[in-house]
């Protein structure tokens, strides 16, 4: 899915800190071919979004693209993360916003992800570890509510077995 507009170029990034015109592929088929200044980018950094144009494009390419559904016609599921800070909940409803006002979901309902994982294994009360590349997380789940007291942000992630992991295969090559 091929998307022209302007877009803020971060000002951490080694891009020009003008506003500048951009093209967005998205989808694992614009990936096939290499582009000359092409630059594959992440919407999140630290599990925050830090730029909603680019979720805006992947949830549009998702939805009509993807699963082929008229987000008009069905009502949305949408996770977060258990340890949300309240500066971290303006993502709820940032989210929130965009589904109402440009994809005019029915309704919406939004739910702690730890929630949702020990719903899935059929049980309302579990121990939920989440581990990956930006954080790992242990939650106790009792009865379908998050343990806000006794969540634990872990310091091993996946970003951080990378680089050992990668010495060691380099020095076994």
């Amino acid at each position: 899915m091929d998307i022209d507009g302007t877009a803020d170029v971060d000002e951490n990034s080694g891009a020009d800190k003008n506003k500048g015109k951009c093209k967005l592929n998205v989808g694992s088929q614009s990936l096939g071919y290499r582009r000359d200044y092409m630059e594959v980018l992440s919407p999140l950094k630290n599990g925050v979004v830090v730029d909603w144009n680019i979720v805006d494009n992947i949830w549009d390419h998702a939805l009509r693209e993807c699963l082929l559904v008229d987000p008009k016609e069905r009502p949305m599921l949408l996770a977060e993360p258990c340890s949300n800070t309240q500066e971290q909940r303006e993502f709820c409803q940032q989210a929130a916003e965009l589904m109402y006002e440009k994809y005019k979901v029915p309704a919406l309902f939004l739910a702690k992800n730890a929630v949702l994982t020990s719903f899935a294994s059929g049980r309302a009360t579990s121990l939920v570890i989440d581990s990956g590349g930006g954080s790992t997380t242990d939650v106790p789940v009792l009865d379908g509510y998050v343990l806000q007291k006794c969540l634990d942000r872990g310091e091993y992630t996946g970003f951080s077995w990378l680089l050992p992991v990668d010495v060691v295969l380099q020095v076994r090559v």
